[in-house]
């Protein structure tokens, strides 16, 4: 174990906290469990809560340009009320549903690019401090994993994924913000487009797939962006010829003779879920359009070929670190 000393309003003689989640990548709307390590100090403490706080890395747009911060998208108590003498060690088992619009972080085990994380705070005699800070791996739903597949099976490659600020009008979205990935077109579609940016929104039924496509111009038209969704049911997954199903998407898409894809006010509907159905919708803002750059060679046979690119390391790095020192100065 490796406990972190909270060292801000409790003093160097607080207590310390190491959260370790079970093996394995979550769901979306799956359980996430662990289990919460506490150590004692030089001192008795009440512990009044312990809250875990899901945590994303989100990028948004404003009037100076583009910037990234972090979002607390969801909090759950998960014990408290009791006495930690000095020096006792104590574990707190926890197990709780993720919200079903949690973004994906891998596929397939290869990293997306994108930094969740799981951060402790504890509040401990009438204080609250932030203990460690733990990243989340979330792997894509059944239904999510097809659409993908199919994506590359038609030949798109993977180029980046991101979190962006704002809201999708139209849709049932419920975080304030939503995960773009974004597809280098097929060889056949190379002429049309310059990319597809895929997002999903799930819910207990299934899910709401977004794609917006970067379409290009010709010699008398200037290119512009096009939008359209569909919805999905998780029950769908095993009965569905996929690649027809997301190629038919794509002709849409490219065939599209008016924009949707300009930003917007914030709004958004619901929508219920059931068969194949499609809708034309408006993405809202802020939201940045650029990405993490992931450096995947691509979604070849449906796999993500290469690893996360350095860059993309680094600043996932750089955000859980920063987010500890954060919690270090109370």
């Amino acid at each position: 174990m490796v406990f972190k000393r909270l060292l801000g309003s409790l003093g160097v003689g607080g207590p310390a906290v190491d959260t370790v989640l079970d093996p394995g990548a979550a769901t979306p709307g799956g359980v996430l469990s662990g289990q919460v390590h506490l150590k004692g100090g030089n001192a008795d403490f009440t512990v009044e809560h312990i809250t875990l706080e899901l945590v994303a890395h989100v990028e948004a747009e404003h009037e100076d340009g583009e910037a990234t911060g972090t979002v607390v998208f969801h909090r759950h108590v998960i014990g408290g009320n009791f006495r930690l003498v000095e020096g006792e060690q104590r574990s707190v088992p926890f197990s709780f549903p993720l919200p079903w619009e949690t973004p994906i972080t891998e596929l397939y085990g290869q990293g997306l690019g994108i930094a969740l994380g799981v951060r402790t705070e504890l509040g401990v005699s009438g204080a609250k401090d932030k203990g460690d800070m733990d990243p989340l791996a979330v792997r894509p739903l059944p239904a999510q994993e097809a659409v993908l597949e199919a994506f590359g099976q038609l030949g798109f490659g993977f180029k980046s994924a991101d979190l962006e600020l704002g809201h999708i009008r139209g849709t049932g979205q419920q975080l304030p913000f939503y995960q773009e990935i974004e597809l280098a077109p097929a060889p056949q579609y190379a002429h049309r487009i310059n990319e597809i940016e895929v997002t999903f929104l799930a819910g207990p039924a299934g899910l709401e797939v977004v794609l917006e496509a970067d379409r290009r111009g010709g010699f008398f038209s200037e290119g512009h962006d096009a939008l359209n969704r569909h919805t999905v049911g998780h029950h769908d997954v095993e009965r569905t010829d996929w690649n027809t199903e997301v190629d038919g998407w794509i002709r849409q898409l490219v065939e599209q003779r008016t924009a949707y894809g300009h930003h917007d006010s914030y709004g958004h509907g619901d929508h219920p879920y059931g068969g194949h159905h499609e809708e034309h919708g408006y993405r809202s803002g802020p939201g940045m359009g650029t990405a993490v750059a992931a450096g995947a060679a691509g979604l070849a046979v449906g796999v993500v070929g290469g690893m996360v690119a350095a860059e993309a390391v680094d600043e996932i790095g750089d955000f859980f670190e920063g987010e500890e020192e954060e919690g270090d100065e109370g």
